[in-house]
């Protein structure tokens, strides 16, 4: 354990720090700025030495969380990362992006602030990445057989790094024209700066994992011919198919789907000519949606210069603290405020949209919304004699997402599907076709990076097993885990 009695001493956490607001909408550049190393060891020094470590079960991957918090407060940096790596690829893609589901079960947390779980691990891998511990994992043997990842987004990373090191020969297919999937045009430089990605891919290469981009499997590749020519195929396409609203002026100009402005934003800041881009400057920017995906919207609109920018989510508020009936150790539904959120604009809430409205040359000028009802059958509708118009010259749909692209699965692979429109797969990751795996939101539906790297590491151990008959990969979760619950 850390400090016996650092829980004691330093009763209160020390969050990151974040460079001041008028600041960050500037630039793009990452909001929070590196901690000093003794103030990390410090609040590392409040790790408890609470007998079950319930944070272990809040994490998705398992990390070792006492363990390396221990570490750190014993300033053995190095270790701390080779512990940290054990049982996560990239702990600096989670310590930047991961809701930290880990700190809501950390024993502290019972009756003081929990530990900062999160802090710590980013700073482990950003030190371990300014002193060049973080080095390529050579295969100790090569085995002869081939493994294809379609999608490079962290399942589809991670499971490559996994089947590597583990002596398979991986290639991983993208059809867009830069790796990292949506660690690379989903996530907002401000939360993640894209040199991060580029590392791993780089330590990737080295360790032998190969790359093809701008190659879609189903149009450029068949999957048939992919097929044949790999002994094993994982599917890791991710559940893009972006949930729509269909309501009265839809198709007016300046609707668009979140992801679609987020794209294009990443693309002009890694120096694309974005022809027509989606832009917020001057403009009075509408976001339907209250998710993490929203909220990257919302910095991006306020670092594009928009006139103004409010966030509307169709329920109600969530509380600011935990309700009777998610205790601790449980992962609560509550209010979570991020860095974007800080940087001005407006939220409302119990606001059901009716419909667009647009002006003469058919672009949208204002939005029909009305207070939303809750009704006896749990439905939701707008109430009547509440409506409402809000100004608005940028509309963005960040409604979450239905699942993976189905029509060329569905023709040339013969995956199934379930109800929720992810595809059909069995506790060891594998789909309805022979030698097809599948792993991250393309089987679990839209979810977090951390889930993505636990599902990658586990399904690489399923397909290690399916081709060498065992397998001495670590493994992390299965597809029927969820966050933890009682």
């Amino acid at each position: 354990m850390a400090d016996p009695s650092g829980f004691l001493k330093h009763p209160h956490r020390q969050d990151r720090p974040s460079r001041p607001v008028p600041v960050r909408i500037m630039d793009f550049n990452e909001v929070y700025e590196r901690q000093e190393n003794s103030a990390v060891q410090t609040q590392a020094g409040r790790c408890m030495d609470c007998g079950v470590a319930f944070c272990h079960t809040g994490c998705p991957l398992g990390n070792l969380i006492p363990e390396w918090n221990d570490l750190v407060w014993s300033d053995r940096w190095e270790e701390a990362s080779q512990r940290l790596h054990m049982t996560n690829n990239f702990p600096e893609f989670t310590g930047r992006v991961c809701p930290a589901p880990c700190e809501t079960s950390c024993v502290l947390g019972i009756n003081q602030q929990p530990v900062t779980i999160k802090q710590s691990e980013v700073s482990i891998a950003d030190e371990a990445l300014a002193q060049g511990h973080v080095k390529p994992v050579l295969a100790q043997r090569l085995t002869g057989k081939t493994v294809a990842v379609v999608g490079s987004g962290p399942a589809g990373l991670a499971a490559a790094q996994q089947l590597t090191r583990a002596g398979h020969t991986v290639a991983v297919y993208e059809r867009d024209d830069r790796l990292g999937g949506l660690l690379r045009y989903g996530i907002p430089d401000f939360k993640m700066e894209k040199h991060l990605v580029d590392f791993r891919i780089d330590q990737m290469q080295a360790e032998g994992t190969r790359f093809y981009t701008c190659t879609e499997i189903g149009a450029d590749i068949t999957w048939q011919a992919l097929r044949d020519s790999y002994d094993v195929v994982v599917l890791a396409t991710g559940a893009m198919v972006p949930r729509d609203l269909q309501a009265p002026g839809r198709g007016l100009e300046g609707v668009h789907y979140a992801m679609e402005y987020l794209v294009e934003s990443n693309r002009a800041l890694a120096g694309d000519d974005v022809p027509d881009q989606i832009h917020a400057e001057g403009k009075h920017v509408l976001i339907l949606g209250g998710g993490d995906t929203g909220a990257d919207c919302i910095g991006t609109a306020h670092r594009h210069g928009a006139t103004s920018v409010t966030t509307l989510a169709i329920g109600k508020v969530l509380p600011q603290e935990r309700a009777e009936h998610e205790p601790w150790p449980m992962d609560p539904r509550i209010l979570e405020l991020t860095s974007a959120d800080e940087e001005g604009g407006e939220r409302r809430y119990l606001a059901s949209t009716v419909g667009f409205l647009g002006d003469e040359n058919g672009r949208v000028r204002a939005l029909r919304v009305a207070e939303t009802q809750y009704n006896p059958d749990g439905s939701r509708t707008p109430k009547p004699g509440t409506e409402t118009e809000l100004r608005a010259d940028l509309v963005l749909l960040a409604l979450g997402f239905t699942g993976p692209e189905q029509q060329t699965l569905v023709e040339q692979v013969g995956v199934g599907f379930d109800a929720g429109g992810s595809i059909e797969r069995t506790e060891d990751y594998q789909s309805t076709a022979e030698g097809v795996f599948v792993v991250g939101d393309a089987g679990r539906g839209a979810s977090l990076v951390v889930w993505a790297i636990a599902e990658g590491r586990s399904a690489a151990k399923e397909v290690d097993e399916y081709l060498e008959g065992s397998s001495r990969l670590p493994a992390a979760v299965t597809p029927g885990d969820r966050a933890i619950s009682l």
